[in-house]
């Protein structure tokens, strides 16, 4: 085993232990969020997966850009067959090791470049549209900074990785063709063929220097790309197809009945029926959570809606079909993910410097204000458009209870709705006697 297996060996070792430590930080994180259990109706919910993640089916309701990110994302599943090749490759120092295929291996390698020259026009086109042409919901505020930064750098080295990849073969390409030591002839180059012509002017100790540059920048390109998406938006390639799984069945509308409070009111309805027990608190990190009405922070949502937080790809379908957005008001359903996704690493890093999590004074209510929460309508329309299935109303509406039941805190239209409900009976603020007068008029 030479130098450059070894090497490739710790290299890929190496990769491969951060990202599963970063993965086990992920999970951790989304555990912090209190059970759900979600294992019913599995048959719809496997078809449901392989509808929306595998077969991207509420990507193509926009068409441009539903075609260009299938493309991308056929190329990210179908182009990395070939680090197989790679791997073996690097570890045992052959070259083009699955060329005993033969014409099925041209076939291969000639839909990858095919693929790669797509993926590549496809990403340019994603940066003019979010960088030049502006569409607004790639330019709203809840994406200054790195959010922005974030997607554009992720396009930028999908670009640098495909140049690489087309690059790498063409440089393989002429030196099969002028028959160098170890380019075996195999494969089929339809794009990097062309680009070979602007090679050919180089001597072929210059043409194994860039072919082994591509190559190694290809490899540590895909490792470094693995690694960073634990801390990117783009955690979503993994994420999309369990956080579709467990999505949510029922009608979109339909809000979940607290359990203590439908148990209060069964037993002050009917005497035979026991009051819920008391709530027993939660250790979570160390730390004792108590169980409140809503939720005031991440550990009072449930573990399904953080994982829908890491989901999030802040592509803004969900704002740009948001009415209360659209009319004006400061909701923006991404901006309710990102934040919530933002204050679950807050609370990780305060757990993985201290062992355990020590109470910080913020919440999830430092960074999503009442205006936000109560400019909800609970129509479901972002959930309805987003490409993964992602819930924002479940966590408006665990906000609102705590704002409710917790602080006492609501708008002064429900504050009289309320009252009305206590005191006769309806929203109304008429008593039960003076119900049919409108029947008079």
């Amino acid at each position: 085993m030479g130098i450059g297996s070894i090497i490739f060996l710790l290299l890929v070792g190496a990769a491969s232990w951060l990202f599963a430590r970063n993965i086990m930080r992920v999970r951790r994180n989304i555990l912090l969020g209190k059970d759900e259990v979600i294992n019913d109706r599995r048959s719809e919910r496997w078809a449901v997966m392989a509808r929306v993640a595998l077969g991207q089916s509420k990507m193509v309701v926009r068409p441009i850009a539903g075609f260009l990110h299938i493309i991308v994302y056929a190329g990210f599943v179908i182009i990395n067959i070939e680090v197989l090749e790679i791997i073996i490759d690097g570890i045992f120092g052959t070259h083009r090791v699955l060329s005993f295929m033969g014409g099925f291996y041209d076939f291969l390698i000639g839909s990858f470049e095919w693929l790669a020259l797509g993926v590549w026009l496809a990403c340019a086109i994603f940066l003019v549209r979010r960088n030049i042409i502006k569409l607004k919901r790639f330019v709203m505020k809840e994406l200054d900074g790195w959010p922005r930064t974030d997607a554009n750098l992720i396009l930028s080295t999908e670009i640098a990785l495909m140049t690489a990849f087309l690059l790498m073969n063409a440089a393989d390409w002429s030196l099969q063709q002028r028959g160098a030591e170890h380019y075996t002839a195999a494969g089929a180059f339809p794009v990097s063929s062309v680009i070979a012509s602007a090679l050919s002017n180089c001597s072929i100790a210059s043409l194994i220097l860039i072919e082994r540059i591509c190559w190694w920048f290809h490899i540590i390109g895909i490792l470094a790309f693995l690694n960073y998406l634990p801390y990117s938006k783009h955690l979503h390639i993994l994420l999309a197809f369990p956080n579709t799984w467990y999505s949510k069945l029922k009608p979109k509308t339909e809000i979940a009945n607290m359990e203590r409070v439908t148990g209060e009111v069964m037993s002050m309805l009917d005497p035979s029926v026991q009051p819920p027990a008391p709530a027993v608190p939660r250790v979570v990190a160390g730390y004792e959570v108590a169980d409140r009405f809503g939720a005031k922070d991440v550990f009072d949502l449930s573990w399904k809606s953080l994982m829908d937080a890491y989901s999030c790809t802040e592509c803004g379908r969900c704002t740009s079909e948001c009415p209360a957005n659209i009319t004006g008001k400061l909701l923006s359903p991404r901006k309710i993910m990102m934040d919530t996704r933002d204050r679950m690493e807050e609370v990780g890093k305060v757990i993985d410097a201290k062992g355990k999590w020590e109470d910080d004074g913020n919440s999830l209510h430092t960074r999503i204000t009442e205006e936000e929460l109560w400019a909800c309508t609970t129509c479901n329309a972002c959930t309805q458009a987003c490409p993964v299935n992602i819930d924002p109303v479940n966590i408006i509406v665990e906000m609102r209870r705590y704002l409710v039941m917790e602080e006492s805190k609501t708008r002064p239209a429900l504050t009289s709705m309320f009252n009305n409900v206590e005191n006769n009976g309806a929203p109304w603020a008429f008593g039960p006697d003076r119900r049919m007068e409108w029947t008079e008029s």
